[in-house]
């Protein structure tokens, strides 16, 4: 009813200043660490408890300093790290945005417009990048490794894409880099949302390189040391940490070989279904069960966004990410993320319920130009 909805969004609006809040008392730049190491900038995200979930606040401490530091003759190298020994980034706070969603704050259009421009720096950073993802890298955070050069993974990585559980889909440019990786792998993370664990992280193409946990302070010694390093010489370092050179193939050490990938090869979503469902083996049959508990519209519109992001550059994505990003807080949001974050059961009732019930107009209306809203890079 009318009045319900009044009492929903006065809370959120509550929920939303306790949230805006925190956000200001908790010290100024506390949240994000800045280094400067000899000629090396380094930044550390700072919030442990919240493993390091990227908010606004971090966000606007991030781009500037990554600015400064591009065109600064003393700072050859930029390395990000996250504290407390459990996560880089486990993605980006959600809920703070998802509640401005509610009532219409100006928060949610502008946390993943200034979160994209910062993914486009990254993208495009013309100083060696190094991202150590010693520990949980998902959503927000792989937006702030996987495009830099240089993406360090340990056997403590664990690497997920899991928007489609939480009716979203996989942005920060993972429409670029996904349907990247080999065959249909980019594809199946995105709509199952898989985690990849470890050294498979490299593997698949993820990250660049693997090293041990624990030669990462060593690691990170050598190249604060560095004297003017080029990308060769980061290289070299980083190569020296490993046991192994990086083979890109696909020898991973779970289920998704790339006969099992095949499954995903289709010019639908139902028809991947179909394919896992009369393929019958325990991965087919764990895949589909998993894809049954998605949003049905974000299951549609990642299918869509990996199959036109393959052929666009990484600002073009974003700018189709922005696009989206508006439509699913707009269009979609009641049916979608506020279900899973207020059942606790986490059994989510999606509107439309089947991937039949989503029209090709509705999934096409989330990719329309934004006219002088659109992001602009």
């Amino acid at each position: 009813s009318h009045l319900s909805c009044i009492v929903f969004r006065f809370r959120s609006l509550c929920r939303l200043q306790r949230i805006r809040g925190q956000m200001m008392t908790s010290q100024a730049g506390a949240e994000i660490l800045v280094e400067k190491v000899g000629n090396a900038g380094v930044i550390t995200l700072n919030r442990p408890k919240a493993l390091n979930a990227l908010n606004m606040n971090m966000i606007r401490l991030m781009y500037p300093q990554l600015k400064k530091w591009e065109t600064d003759k003393e700072t050859d190298i930029v390395i990000v790290k996250g504290a407390g020994g459990k996560a880089f980034c486990a993605g980006g706070d959600i809920i703070a945005v998802t509640e401005a969603g509610k009532i219409g704050d100006a928060l949610a259009k502008n946390f993943f417009r200034e979160e994209y421009i910062l993914n486009n720096t990254i993208g495009t950073y013309q100083k060696p990048y190094v991202a150590l993802i010693d520990g949980i890298t998902m959503g927000g955070g792989v937006g702030l490794s996987v495009h830099g050069r240089f993406r360090v993974a340990t056997e403590k990585t664990l690497f997920a894409m899991p928007e489609t559980a939480i009716g979203l889909f996989p942005d920060v440019g993972g429409g670029y880099f996904l349907p990247r990786l080999q065959g249909q792998l980019g594809l199946f993370l995105a709509l199952t949302g898989f985690r990849l664990k470890g050294r498979d992280v490299q593997r698949a193409g993820v990250a660049s390189h693997f090293v041990e946990s624990q030669k990462i302070a060593a690691l990170e010694k050598e190249l604060v040391d560095l004297k003017t390093p080029s990308i060769e010489d980061v290289s070299r370092v980083l190569d020296s940490y490993q046991k192994r050179p990086h083979v890109l193939q696909l020898t991973m050490s779970h289920p998704c070989t790339p006969a099992a990938l095949r499954l995903f090869q289709s010019n639908s979503v139902e028809g991947i279904v179909h394919n896992l469902k009369t393929d019958g083996s325990p991965f087919a049959q764990k895949q589909a069960e998993t894809l049954a508990k998605m949003s049905p519209t974000s299951l549609k519109i990642t299918f869509k966004q990996l199959q036109a992001g393959g052929a666009m550059s990484l600002q073009e994505v974003l700018v189709m990410e922005y696009r989206l990003s508006q439509a699913c807080m707009v269009v979609l949001f009641f049916c979608f993320v506020c279900l899973v974050l207020v059942d606790k059961d986490h059994s989510p009732k999606w509107s439309p319920s089947t991937l039949k019930e989503v029209s090709e107009q509705s999934v096409e209306d989330c990719f329309s130009s934004l006219g002088d809203r659109d992001l602009k890079l």
